[in-house]
């Protein structure tokens, strides 16, 4: 799905040991701060002895100009137009809370993921899956299997974090962010990945095969059904979720790289309920129901003939929309870090929270987050109690107690303890 964009100008980067340039330009040095503790620099974890004053470790950058091979372009367009034609984000009709929480964890990933409930056929899978065209590119380590940041060591695998240690050159490449679809029939080995016992018995290597869960790092994995997950595949998601590692153990032989992504699930509530462990790892919830207007349905049914019909004249009909739609995002990724939250209103979201009696303090956490992403796509620096009002259900709902007793929907139940604390 993902592939790497080729220009014919990009910008190459390099993490090597100090370097002096011979050239009559010079070219900019940056130190690499991975942390430091009185002497000693921690580059991911490990402890390494440094001399006091210069920094070990530099980071160069300079432009670099590369050729596209006209067949390798050429490759490249026709695998393009091979693939499976996704319907347009923007020809989505309805299901505003559900796209809402779709663009807000794009916006930003730390929100947690989200859960879509609903009907079937309400679109859940089709609007998941039209967000590939909308996911914005993000800088990795050139051929690494677990996307690894060149910036951050939490997101870096083992080999890089040596390579760097090393002063080995490691050039960095825009990709686009990967969604990883997760089926219900999926192997452990598979989501995991396995290591080659008898490559590592024979050669004294350790020979790891990635799974799901490496190619989903820094990126977005999916799960249909996922009310329907096996229990020990929920184990695996739970454990990786929770410390943003997979560690894969076998005959005495353990290793571990970054798992961290956006997890988003859907599914049917009729078919059974999701078990709660799994329910509060996911930052939002959305309630998909049938669209009921006469008008609407219509709209729907012709849409979807249209694409049917001939997918690329539909999507080129759509073209403009969705690009506005990418710089949008784009936009309010880069102002999300200048965006402020009164600390009133701060109180105040915690004081619904323990109203409430909601677990923990993820709901605090993620109401935060989605309201500043929230004032980001809309083009403010500063957050609203009309924003928190938008994203305060979908940020709770999962998170309240369940009583069978009660007939209201846990989404009204958070909407009347709002205008209560914030009137």
């Amino acid at each position: 799905m993902a592939g790497l964009l080729g220009t014919s100008s990009s910008t190459a980067i390099f993490v090597s040991r100090p370097l002096y340039s011979t050239s009559k330009s010079s070219i900019p040095s940056l130190s690499l701060p991975f942390g430091q503790s009185h002497g000693r620099k921690l580059y991911g974890g490990v402890g390494v002895q440094l001399k006091k004053g210069r920094s070990q470790f530099q980071v160069a950058v300079s432009n670099v100009a590369t050729e596209i091979n006209p067949a390798e372009k050429a490759q490249k367009l026709t695998s393009e137009e091979n693939q499976r034609p996704v319907y347009p984000f923007a020809a989505i009709v309805g299901q505003d809370e559900m796209k809402l929480c779709l663009l807000l964890n794009v916006i930003d990933p730390k929100i947690g993921g989200v859960m879509i409930m609903g009907d079937r056929g309400t679109g859940k899978s089709t609007t998941v899956r039209s967000l590939v065209d909308l996911l914005p590119e993000i800088r990795v380590v050139a051929g690494d299997p677990f996307n690894s940041d060149p910036e951050d060591p939490e997101s870096m695998g083992t080999e890089v974090r040596e390579s760097i240690l090393k002063g080995e050159q490691l050039s960095v490449l825009m990709t686009k962010i990967n969604m990883v679809d997760l089926p219900l029939g999926a192997t452990e080995d598979r989501v995991c990945g396995t290591i080659d016992i008898e490559k590592a018995l024979t050669e004294g290597v350790k020979a790891f095969e990635p799974g799901l869960l490496a190619k989903a790092n820094r990126g977005i994995l999916y799960v249909d059904e996922v009310n329907l997950l096996d229990d020990h595949l929920v184990d695996v998601l739970l454990d990786s979720a929770a410390s943003g590692w997979n560690t894969v153990e076998r005959e005495g032989i353990s290793i571990s790289h970054p798992a961290r992504f956006i997890l988003i699930g859907s599914g049917n509530p009729e078919e059974g309920e999701l078990r709660p462990q799994l329910l509060d790892r996911f930052g939002m919830h959305a309630q998909v129901g049938t669209v009921r207007d006469a008008e609407l349905r219509v709209k729907i049914v012709e849409e979807r003939a249209r694409f049917d019909k001939n997918p690329k004249e539909f999507r080129d009909s759509y073209k403009t929309e969705q690009e506005k739609l990418q710089e949008q995002i784009s936009s309010a990724r880069n102002n999300l870090s200048a965006v402020q939250i009164d600390h009133a209103l701060r109180v105040k979201i915690s004081k619904v929270c323990a109203e409430l009696n909601v677990d923990g303090l993820r709901g605090d956490i993620v109401t935060n987050r989605a309201a500043k992403a929230l004032a980001a796509l809309k083009g403010r620096d500063t957050v609203t109690a009309e924003d928190i009002a938008t994203v305060i259900p979908n940020c709770l709902r999962h998170r309240l107690r369940k009583d069978p007793l009660e007939s209201i929907d846990s989404g009204l139940l958070v909407i009347e303890k709002f205008y209560e604390v914030f009137s």
